[in-house]
């Protein structure tokens, strides 16, 4: 019997949605190899931001948000596209004005953006979503590249006009930074795909993850799950772990909660539901046992993290906060910065890495009929799918009440505590712009970047 479960286990693993894994383990979607699938990926995003650079800025119309471009890449090459070595396909791009406001917004430089995700193969993510979707890393960590279907691309794009008004009045949010929305289309098939922001930085350890939805009808990891090296678990999980929640100072509780009921409020006015907040933890308690670090390694550990391509794109910039990330690494002793800085009811020194995802589901007919199925089975309260109003205030009160607490605000900082912060912010900023602007003038080689350094 434990033998068949096991088998059952891995053919599960091996099909999942458009996803496939042969018995030589490579991976396909829709029978196209992924790698190969990346590459072409690679070339049509190059080609479309290249060919929508020269075109001036200007202010977004209404128009634009509907706009689709098209550019065929036969395998020899034509005058507008470079040769390759895959089947020939054709590359859409969905609104390229919009998304370009979209980019600049948030401080994104075009030659930044085709640097990070056409300069070097990305990395693609071993753990395939629930839907089976395939997802790309670029190797600086700042962008993922997720497949999706039809519907959520169509209603994405349905979207973008509300996006758009919602980022202007307030770029700081803990919902999903769009950067572009494309299709790959080869032998009559569609691949649509999304680039946005890392939420989980690959060069920090996360000692757990959860995806949270403030339902409790089976919300608890499976068994397949658990046995992953990196499980993502789900809100019975975290109750059973984290009884008593995460601590945070009185003033970032208050700004944290307070983005989540504005996003909240965001996502109620769509009509959208069945979203996630995605959170992992850093346990610097658990992390500083294992760990020896020399002063050196300390100030090279500090200037990784600190500043990212993408602004608000990191989760104490995306929460309104007073919070300043060095002061706050000085304070607690932290080494690892964007993140949010909290305690376990033990004592444990955490950072909180997260940010809402799984927004493109809205309430359609399929939905409420998936609503009321499970409601005859069990309390339509504690189900995930449910109407977008009820769902956002049951998300709200989850994450106010039973997932973060309030700690009495520290004591101010004293004058010298002060005057270090100023300097060491001042030092790294001066050898930060020192790094980028070598590395803009030397790209192949790095040279001048590694001198720097």
């Amino acid at each position: 019997m434990e033998a068949s479960n096991i088998s059952r286990l891995v053919v599960r693993e091996q099909k999942l949605g458009h996803r496939r894994v042969d018995d030589e383990g490579q991976v396909t979607y829709k029978h196209k190899p992924t790698s190969e699938l990346m590459s072409a990926i690679q070339l049509g995003i190059g080609q479309s931001i290249g060919g929508l650079s020269p075109k001036p800025k200007r202010d977004v119309l209404y128009g634009d948000f509907d706009v689709v471009e098209s550019i065929f890449f036969p395998r020899e090459g034509s005058n507008s596209t470079p040769a390759h070595r895959y089947s020939d396909f054709r590359f859409k791009t969905y609104a390229p004005v919009a998304f370009r406001y979209f980019r600049d917004l948030f401080g994104i430089q075009p030659e930044d953006f085709l640097l990070s995700l056409c300069n070097e193969p990305l990395k693609e993510l071993s753990n395939p979503g629930a839907s089976g979707s395939i997802f790309y890393l670029s190797n600086d960590d700042e962008f993922i590249i997720k497949t999706v279907q039809r519907k959520e691309a169509d209603f994405l794009q349905k979207l973008l006009p509300g996006y758009y008004m919602n980022l202007n009045q307030n770029p700081r949010t803990l919902l999903p930074k769009f950067y572009g929305l494309y299709c790959y289309q080869c032998g009559g098939k569609n691949i649509r795909f999304i680039i946005m922001n890392n939420l989980l930085p690959s060069t920090v350890v996360m000692h757990s993850k959860f995806d949270l939805k403030g339902s409790t009808y089976k919300r608890k990891a499976s068994q397949q799950e658990v046995m992953k090296p990196h499980p993502t678990y789900k809100d019975l999980n975290f109750e059973e772990f984290y009884p008593d929640g995460l601590l945070l100072d009185a003033d970032t509780y208050s700004a944290l909660i307070k983005t989540i009921e504005r996003d909240c409020r965001v996502l109620q006015s769509f009509k959208i539901m069945d979203y996630s907040m995605l959170l992992g933890l850093h346990n610097s308690t658990i992390a500083n046992r294992s760990v020896n670090r020399t002063t050196d390694q300390y100030s090279k550990t500090v200037l990784q993290p600190v500043w990212r391509m993408a602004q608000f794109s990191t989760a104490l910039e995306a929460i309104q906060s007073n919070a300043d990330p060095m002061s706050v690494l000085l304070q607690e002793d932290q080494d690892l910065l964007g993140g949010i800085p909290a305690h376990s009811s033990n004592g444990d020194k955490l950072i909180l890495y997260m940010g809402i995802i799984d927004i493109l589901q809205s309430y359609r007919f399929s939905k409420k009929l998936e609503h009321a199925f499970k409601s005859m089975i069990a309390d339509g309260d504690t189900i995930s799918v449910h109407r977008p109003g009820f769902y956002a205030q049951r998300f709200q009160s989850f994450f106010a009440n039973k997932i973060f607490k309030k700690i009495p605000t520290r004591q101010s900082h004293s004058f010298p505590l002060i005057l270090n912060v100023i300097l060491c912010r001042a030092f790294l900023a001066a050898k930060y712009a020192c790094v980028r602007a070598c590395v803009r003038a030397c790209v192949w080689c790095g040279v001048c970047a590694r001198a720097c350094v």
